[in-house]
């Protein structure tokens, strides 16, 4: 703790470097001190337990202390025992024959061996333990492997601790478990947890990480906090996960128990001896980290020979702070190279900064580890370095890898020398334009072509380049002539010459282009010809696709344009518009229609506003969905039909019933509309209306706008036998009512209700001057491109005269 204040008080504001390195000095300083405890607390139990068979075999034998405790070292010895082993050997032997008799002291035998005296604050369950302990000493001498570890502990503490399942896990290379030990699981459930990744929330991951014991003993507040072995968890219903210490290392020792009960405090002490005693004949049985380590090396090693590419396995070398000073070569492949011209296995044993002296700094050293406290691959941007070739300093580029192999790195670089760079490049060029370059030489005749020549030309590369008076007689005939043409101007020192042409192959018609030049001798007399071969038969198709499109485009747009004006004209025909507000049944009657500006389609909005023979006044607003010739020709079919069936007598709702059905009858297609359907009385000022799917009208009374409540009413055409209410309203001198189409109030970007709002609003704002102009009401609320039509029938009963 002194040299970790020491470290941190060097600097008040220690930089991102400083600060990983003081963290790293003080979980070093952490780890040291939890080892010593470790021992420590080790190292006591064991003096007490020494201490108890020193007492007992100086009873039997009266030797000294020192003499007793030559004898356990021998005896120890002898049997390939540990110490520990051996003192409860002795102290089991001593025990008292009978573990069931526990309520009293009972005298000996005659010719017995004379009990061990019980030291202050013992009792017989601690003689109990004594022999259960001396038991398993016993029989740990006869352990082979992790496994039988386990089946012995679990035959010898099933009784006195009701152990019914036993696992020993240890630290796995990445941080994670690994299951060595097992007993009273299935090997389906051991399978199961053969290996753990470094996870949250694993008791044993936390005993062998803080080496602490982990007693388990509340099933629904552990299976929160804990992700429990079992199948199901609650099997076992209490748990005790606990160290087993083997040196540099630490084991986890599981004791699972079905019974709810309690670990007593006895049953604790006697189990955390169990761990140590079992922390020996773990630890023969364990191979060491070195021997880990020096296997792996041996596997990468036997790996590494077989590539063809340059490797090394290395291993961080700490200081006493943590810190990785340097990096020792473990394994090394037979294409790896340092400095000195070392390669393969006579750079195993050797420092990194041996064999690369100027890499400490570099980002390289940095992504080294990054790596090895993260598990991140490691991959850097090509970087120079200077290399010694033949004594003389070189320059050359590298790309390295680094990858995490345990405790270790595996690391493997390419060098990038600069021709196979540039002849890299070049390939790519030419792979990626497509073309490929071209030599004639006019001297000799000869022809030399790139790999991406000949397949541009689609010939076999076995039967060599084409001269250039050969290569006209490739093409299509009627590409001939020009190439032939071409290639004479070039011979006849004429300028380089970019001359397209076709080329048939089995896989259709191939656009080439051919880019020469000629390089002539003094005299001007051609000696060479070099240029390149490129395919544009993507590019050409793609710009014949373009021009198709375009055309189909034109074609498209014109019959489109004309069935627009049909439509256009047939509407018109079928809904002309007043030119002037009319009066009906008392009221003044205003109507604007616009036509949707996106696209060409016109739609099938309409209105009809008409006197009927009794006086009254029929007012109808329709909107058909869809646009073109369909939507115009349904338009017209529901507005005459509706008109003739309220002149004739039918009833509001009655005529929505029969359009209903005249839609479901006679259309093809799933033709649908709404529609608003209204009826005024002026001798009583009342008006009755109905509607099918449509936005209800909006009432302008007083200064307010309010809609009126709608009645039932489902759209035309969407059920075969809809319900259909109506409504009444009274108007009042000075009263508005609009009818309208949802395109004067509907945007893609807002809601139903939020275009609604904003309709009220707009009809506030109009003048009372005119009542009937709809040119302010429509500017406010079409701004911008109209998607769809737009209908509006504004009815005005004038105020009364003063």
């Amino acid at each position: 703790m002194c040299h970790a204040r020491r470290v941190t008080s060097e600097s008040a504001l220690p930089s991102e470097s400083n600060a990983d390195c003081d963290v790293a000095a003080l979980a070093t300083v952490v780890a040291a001190q939890r080892a010593e405890l470790d021992r420590l607390r080790n190292a006591a139990a064991t003096a007490a337990v020494l201490e108890r068979a020193k007492g007992a075999t100086m009873a039997l034998t009266g030797c000294s202390a020192d003499a007793a405790h030559e004898e356990l070292v021998r005896r120890a010895e002898d049997s390939g025992r540990t110490l520990v082993e051996q003192c409860w050997i002795t102290l089991g032997g001593l025990a008292l024959p009978d573990p069931l008799a526990t309520e009293r002291d009972e005298p000996t035998e005659p010719g017995s061996t004379p009990a061990v005296p019980t030291p202050r604050g013992e009792g017989p369950s601690d003689r109990h333990d004594a022999r259960v302990l001396a038991r398993i000493a016993q029989a740990l001498v006869h352990v082979r492997d992790p496994r039988e570890l386990a089946r012995c502990l679990r035959e010898h503490l099933a009784g006195r601790v009701r152990a019914d399942a036993i696992l020993i896990f240890t630290g796995g290379p990445a941080g994670g478990l690994e299951l060595i030990g097992h007993a009273g699981v299935t090997e389906t459930l051991a399978t199961q947890w053969r290996h753990v990744p470094p996870l949250s929330g694993v008791a044993a991951l936390d005993t062998i990480r803080t080496r602490q014991p982990c007693w388990l003993t509340d099933f629904e507040r552990d299976s929160e906090r804990y992700v429990l072995i079992g199948t199901p968890p609650d099997r076992w219903l209490t748990r005790a996960w606990l160290p087993v210490v083997t040196g540099d290392a630490v084991a986890a020792l599981g004791i699972l128990r079905t019974t709810g009960d309690p670990f007593p405090s006895a049953t604790r002490e006697l189990l955390m001896e169990v761990a140590r005693l079992c922390a020996g004949r773990l630890r023969s049985l364990l191979p060491s980290p070195v021997q880990v380590a020096d296997r792996t090396a041996e596997v990468v090693q036997s790996v590494f020979e077989a590539l063809p590419d340059s490797a090394i396995l290395l291993t961080p070398l700490r200081s006493d702070t943590g810190r990785i000073e340097d990096y020792r070569i473990d394994a090394a492949a037979p294409y790896a190279v340092d400095v000195a011209g070392r390669r393969g296995r006579a750079l195993v044993g050797l420092r990194i900064l041996e064999c690369y002296p100027t890499v400490v700094g570099e980002s390289l050293w940095e992504g080294y580890r990054h790596t090895l406290t993260t598990g991140e691959p490691y991959e850097g941007e090509p970087f120079e370095y200077q290399d010694m070739v033949a004594g003389v300093p070189e320059t050359t580029t590298y790309s390295v890898r680094a990858a995490k192999l345990g405790d270790a790195l595996v690391v493997t670089w390419v060098r990038h020398d600069r021709a196979d760079r540039q002849e890299q490049r070049t390939a790519d060029v030419q792979r990626l334009g497509n073309l490929g370059w071209a030599d004639w030489n006019l001297v000799t005749g000869k022809a030399n072509w790139s790999p991406q020549a000949f397949a541009v030309l689609a010939r076999d590369a076995r039967h060599g380049p084409l001269s250039l008076g050969e290569l006209p007689a490739r093409v299509v005939p009627e590409d001939r002539p020009v190439l032939s043409r071409a290639i004479e101007g070039l011979l006849d020192g004429g300028p380089p010459v970019d001359t397209p042409f076709r080329l048939g192959t089995p896989a259709g018609t191939r656009h080439l282009r051919l880019v020469a030049e000629a390089v002539n001798d003094a005299d001007g007399r051609p000696l060479e010809v070099h240029g390149f071969l490129q395919d544009l038969t993507a590019q050409r198709s793609a710009e014949l696709a373009l021009v198709e499109s375009e055309r189909a485009v034109v074609t498209q747009h014109g019959a489109l344009l004309a069935e627009r004006t049909l439509a256009d004209r047939l509407q018109h025909a079928l809904l002309p518009l007043p030119r002037r507000a009319q009066q009906l049944a008392g009221l003044r009657v205003d109507v604007a229609y616009l036509p949707a500006q996106a696209g060409i389609h016109v739609g099938g909005d309409w209105f009809s506003a008409i006197e009927l023979p009794d006086g009254s006044a029929l007012f109808v607003v329709g909107d058909v969905a869809g646009h073109g010739i369909d939507a115009v020709a349904t338009m017209a079919q529901l507005r005459f039909t509706a008109k003739g069936m309220v002149i004739t007598g039918s009833s509001l709702t009655g005529a929505l019933t029969r359009l209903n059905a005249l839609l479901l009858h006679t259309h093809d297609t799933n033709a649908t509309a709404t529609m608003v359907l209204a009826r005024y009385e002026p001798e009583r000022r009342r008006l009755v209306w109905a509607q099918a799917g449509h936005p209800p009208p909006l009432l302008l009374r007083d200064g307010s706008a309010r809609y009126l409540q709608r009645p039932k009413g489902m759209l035309l055409g969407a059920k075969a036998a809809p319900s259909y209410d109506e409504a009444e309203f009274h108007l009042e001198p000075g009263d508005r009512l609009l009818f309208y189409t949802d395109g004067l109030f509907e945007r893609p970007s807002e809601g139903f209700d939020k275009g609604l709002d904003r309709l009220a609003e707009a009809a506030l704002g109009l003048g009372t001057e005119d009542p009937g102009a709809l040119s302010p009401l429509l500017h406010a609320m079409l701004e911008g491109e109209r998607r769809d039509d737009v209908c509006v029938v504004a009815v005005h009963l004038p105020p009364e005269p003063a």
